[in-house]
């Protein structure tokens, strides 16, 4: 794993020690012994995460990790705060500093470099999110990126699987003021409670006598369902092997008991606000690939994503030796309704006619939006004589139910044409099957409309 780490620390000595520990591991080192040269590094350099010591002259570094997490232009760098401190108030002051993690000198090795490259995971989620947010910007679709805000002050969801009961309500009575929270003793069923509820966080407490927790962390991580849910092991005081193993397994955060209670709700409003954001990129993601597929107007996917789906479903057509049909169709006289009634009266013909193919085709049948009045149904397994029935019931259904506009009460009478052509032997490619349809169309059109024609063999 490659990555860009700036050591912040007034000691020479603590510099070269992380320094030589950091390039170990083949990770590229800056250095600074103050904290303003670190914000004027992170401001000027790539930098992908931070080891911040905190008892500096001139600006300590709770200073410094709140002017870097006010910064919008780099607040998404993780902040490691690497200290002699070892108070719970100091941890709690460090986190709600911003910092994402909390080291105490002297460093474990292991624990160092486990912690780094988790954060640095995260970190490249954060960092697709950045990314998206500009590209949005760019194309005027800024609401993409508001997908779950607002939610940052809402009672969070936890999950907390510990097999005491005494520590249960320790917990649950520490987390009331910012969660719900479900506590569970039985690991296993605990599994199947994350994968089927809305959970934005679960604990793992490590106290069981005859249980693995580690299993239940690793399950976690490799169900679909919870693979991007948060998890926060409590361990033991010295249990460093365990720690390590956690964070490898992709465990997010860790806290040693005896727990305090304002560290553990302090590191678990870091963890739900961090997923909260990362639910904000898949989501974005989501959205950003149906708006480049879909047309805005129909909902039906739109040429571009016809053009690629097409050539995967004949392929596949041809290697299996299946049917494939594909079905065009236009609305007739369609000009006459813009110039007519205007192109807002247009647009809802347009509507309601996509809604009429969406109820009349089957669910495996791939509609679309070809361009103007022109749609396109593509009919895998289907051979030639299906896929008309399936064109002369759309038809039908376009004929003899009257479109009737919604601002006017106007009522259209309203047909189509359609064209059909399907995979034989002549057909030796998807834009060869698009072209066939298209004729067949065209006949359609010039035969007097209102009717289906398939292409000739």
């Amino acid at each position: 794993m490659t990555a860009r780490i700036l050591v912040v620390d007034d000691i020479p000595a603590n510099v070269k020690l992380l320094e030589a520990r950091l390039v170990a591991e083949y990770f590229d080192v800056l250095t600074a012994d103050n904290g303003r040269d670190a914000l004027n590094i992170c401001e000027d350099s790539q930098v992908d995460l931070i080891l911040l010591d905190v008892m500096m002259p001139g600006m300590d570094g709770f200073e410094v990790c709140e002017r870097i997490k006010a910064n919008p232009r780099i607040s998404h760098i993780p902040v490691v705060m690497v200290t002699a401190l070892d108070q719970s108030a100091d941890r709690v002051r460090g986190l709600k500093a911003g910092a994402d993690d909390f080291l105490t000198k002297p460093v474990n090795d292991l624990q160092l470099i486990s912690r780094v490259k988790s954060l640095l995971r995260l970190k490249t989620l954060s960092d697709e999110l950045r990314t998206r947010a500009e590209t949005a910007r760019t194309i005027g679709i800024e609401d993409v990126l508001r997908l779950g805000e607002g939610r940052s002050e809402e009672s969070a969801h936890v999950l907390l699987v510990d097999g005491r009961a005494s520590s249960q309500e320790r917990i649950i009575r520490a987390l009331k003021p910012i969660a719900e929270v479900t506590a569970m003793s039985d690991p296993q069923a605990a599994l199947f409670e994350a994968a089927e509820s809305a959970f934005e966080l679960v604990i793992v407490n490590s106290n069981f006598e005859d249980y693995d927790p580690l299993r239940l962390c690793s399950q976690l991580r490799s169900l679909e369902r919870t693979r991007f849910l948060p998890v926060l092991l409590i361990t033991e005081q010295g249990a460093d092997e365990m720690t390590v193993r956690a964070l490898e397994l992709g465990v997010n955060d860790y806290i040693v008991r005896p727990v305090d209670a304002n560290e553990l709700v302090a590191r678990c409003l870091s963890q739900i606000r961090r997923k909260r954001y990362n639910d904000r990129l898949r989501a974005s993601v989501q959205h950003t690939i149906e708006l480049a597929v879909t047309d805005a107007l129909t909902g039906l996917n739109n040429r571009r994503y016809l053009d690629n789906h097409l050539a995967v479903l004949f392929k596949r057509s041809l290697i299996r030796g299946r049917p494939l049909s594909v079905l065009i169709t236009d609305i007739d006289r369609f000009k006459a309704v813009n110039d007519t009634y205007g192109h807002d009266a247009g647009d809802q013909v347009l509507k309601e006619f996509a809604s009429r193919i969406r109820s009349t085709v089957r669910g495996a049948d791939l509609a679309c939006r070809y361009g103007g009045e022109e749609f396109v149904v593509v009919m895998p397994d289907t051979p030639g004589e299906v896929a008309a029935s399936i064109a002369e019931r759309l038809r039908m259904a376009v004929e003899t139910v009257p479109f009737t506009l919604r601002d006017s009460g106007q009522v259209l009478n309203v047909t189509a044409s359609f064209g059909i052509s399907s995979r034989i032997g002549t057909v030796e490619t998807a834009d060869q099957l698009i072209k066939q349809a298209d004729l067949a169309l065209y006949a359609a059109k010039n035969s007097g409309r209102n009717r289906v024609v398939a292409a000739a063999a």
